[in-house]
């Protein structure tokens, strides 16, 4: 038999970029810092003013916004769509696992940079505490299959969960995810398991 459990909001991860402080600089000049324009839903992550283009062999794609604070290494994370357009064919991956990716050129204003590796097409995935993880019955890294109801209900599978304390609850999916399924920011989704 098919239940689902607890229910929680799924968030649309429009395109974005996460920029190393190297490369902050080279984009946005020396003593570049990132400006916060707001908060995202996870604590201690904001949405930036600074904004970039990234350019692929068959395309652009302007005003990719930054996503803050800086980190180790630079990201770009994109749709299979937005793919399409640039000509590049990056990997589904988990964020932060960008070994043997796509590059791409980045640029602003004047300043140009090409990362040799960076662009993925993000896996979706649930961000959840210790105690969530314990609630729903799921462990850091397992594969789940997540319910979302909309006009067009859509299962989702091979959903990875992701667990820190540093997390608040949520999942979140890119933009052609969202489309396909009619999904609105802030949708319910429910864990879907299969029970003797």
């Amino acid at each position: 038999m098919i239940t689902a459990t607890k229910t929680f909001p799924v968030a649309i991860s429009a395109r974005h970029i996460h920029l190393s402080e190297e490369d902050l600089h080279a984009l946005f000049g020396p003593n570049a810092i990132l400006t916060k324009d707001f908060d995202l839903s996870q604590p201690g992550q904001f949405a930036a003013k600074e904004r970039v283009s990234i350019e692929g062999p068959k395309g652009v794609i302007h005003h990719v916004r930054v996503l803050g604070p800086v980190r180790a290494a630079t990201q770009v994370e994109i749709s299979r769509t937005d793919a399409m357009k640039l000509g590049v064919t990056p990997p589904l991956r988990q964020s932060g696992d960008i070994d043997n990716s796509t590059g791409i050129k980045l640029l602003h204003q004047d300043n140009e940079l090409v990362i040799q590796q960076g662009v993925i097409i993000a896996q979706a995935h649930i961000h959840m505490t210790e105690e969530d993880a314990k609630t729903l019955e799921v462990h850091n890294n397992e594969l789940v299959s997540v319910e979302v109801v909309s006009d067009r209900p859509v299962t989702f599978r091979g959903v990875v969960v992701r667990v820190s304390n540093d997390f608040s609850l949520e999942m979140h999916i890119d933009t052609d995810e969202a489309n396909a399924g009619f999904i609105e920011q802030q949708a319910q989704g429910k864990l879907v398991k299969i029970s003797s």
